[in-house]
C-alpha cells in the first residue's frame, strides 16, 4: 500500500507484505507501547481486521493477529487491557471513512490461511538480553537460558533452598505469565516433559517468579516472556539436538566469592530462625562454597 495513518498512540506504515506499527512516546501512552517501540507484523500473521467505535469520539481499527502468530500475544493470552492491545489504533470519528478505507485494504491482503492457527511465530517477540525485578527475584534472560536470582527480601526459604536458578532453552516448553495486575500474577517457565500438572504456588516454585506493587510491571514481564517463549518455540524446530543449550544445573558459573559471602550469612539466619535444620544448612553451606 505504500501509505501511513496516524492514530493517538501510534503511526502504521504500510508496506506491501506488512505493516509496521511504530508507538509514539509520551507521558499519556501505555508504558507497554513505550518498550515495544516498533513492531512489523505481516499480512500472514493476521486473522481478521476490525473497525469499531470507540470512547469519546474516537474509532478503533483493530488488527487481530492469528493464534500462534505473535509470541507476545500468546504469552499475554487474552489479559491485556484493551487500551494496552498494540493491534489497536484509536483514531479520531472524523477519520472513520479513512480508517474503513483501511480496514477493506487490509482485508483484502490477508494470507489464505488467516483462520487457521500459525504454525510458528511470525512476528518477531524483543530481543535479549532482558531482565526485570519481581518480587522475589531479579530475572535474566540472555538468549540461550534464563536466570533467576533470589532477593533477601522476597524469595521464599523454598527457594532460598533451591538456590538460584538457571533454566537452558532447550529444557523448556512454554511460558505461564499471569499478569502483574491481576491478584497473585506471576512468570513461570514450563519444563520440557514435565509430569506434574500442579507444580504448587508460585511462590513456592523454583521455576517461577511472582510480582508485587512495582515489581514485574507488564511492560518489563510481558517482552520478556514473549522473547523466552520464542526462543523455546525455535528450539523446538531445531532440526539437530545439538543446537540446543546443553543441560546444566544452576550454580555451574563462578560467583563473585562477596556474594557467596552474604549468602551464607542469609542461610545463617535462617537456620537459626529454625528454617533449616542442622543438615540441611551444612549442605547448603557447602554447596556454596563449592562455587568459590
Amino acid at each position: 500500500m505504500g501509505d501511513v495513518l496516524a492514530g493517538f498512540h501510534a503511526v502504521w506504515e504500510f508496506d506491501t507484505d506488512s505493516v509496521l506499527i511504530r508507538f509514539e512516546r509520551g507521558i499519556r501512552r501505555p508504558r507497554l507501547f513505550q518498550a515495544l517501540g516498533e513492531r512489523r507484523i505481516p499480512y500472514e500473521a493476521l486473522r481478521s481486521v476490525e473497525l469499531s467505535e470507540g470512547r469519546r469520539g474516537t474509532v478503533v481499527l483493530h488488527a487481530v493477529p492469528r493464534h500462534g502468530a505473535d509470541p507476545l500475544m500468546e504469552a499475554a493470552d487474552g489479559q491485556l487491557k484493551e487500551d494496552a492491545d498494540p493491534y489497536r489504533l484509536v483514531l479520531p470519528a472524523e477519520r472513520e471513512t479513512l480508517a474503513e478505507f483501511y480496514a477493506d485494504e487490509l482485508r483484502g491482503v490477508l494470507g489464505p490461511d488467516a483462520l487457521k492457527p500459525a504454525d510458528r511465530h511470525l512476528v518477531a517477540a524483543p530481543e535479549p538480553p532482558m531482565h526485570f525485578k519481581a518480587y522475589d527475584a531479579k530475572a535474566s534472560f540472555d538468549g540461550r537460558s534464563v536466570a533467576f536470582r533470589w532477593f533477601w527480601t522476597g524469595a521464599s526459604s523454598a527457594k532460598w533452598k533451591s538456590g538460584d536458578q538457571s533454566f537452558p532453552v532447550g529444557d523448556l516448553a512454554g511460558v505461564e505469565w499471569r499478569s502483574p495486575e491481576i491478584f497473585h500474577g506471576y512468570l513461570r517457565l514450563l519444563g520440557r516433559g514435565a509430569q506434574d500438572d500442579s507444580p504448587g504456588e508460585a511462590d513456592q516454585d523454583p521455576a517461577a517468579v511472582v510480582f508485587g506493587l512495582g515489581y514485574g510491571p507488564v511492560h518489563e514481564s510481558l517482552p520478556f516472556a514473549a522473547a523466552v517463549l520464542q526462543a523455546v518455540r525455535a528450539a523446538d524446530a531445531a532440526p539437530d539436538p545439538a543446537d540446543r543449550e546443553p543441560m546444566r544445573r544452576a550454580g555451574d558459573t563462578r560467583r563473585d566469592p562477596a556474594d557467596i559471602a552474604d549468602r551464607i550469612r542469609h542461610l545463617g539466619d535462617l537456620h537459626e530462625a529454625g528454617l533449616l535444620t542442622d543438615d540441611e544448612f551444612s549442605a547448603k553451606k557447602a554447596d556454596l562454597l563449592a562455587e568459590l
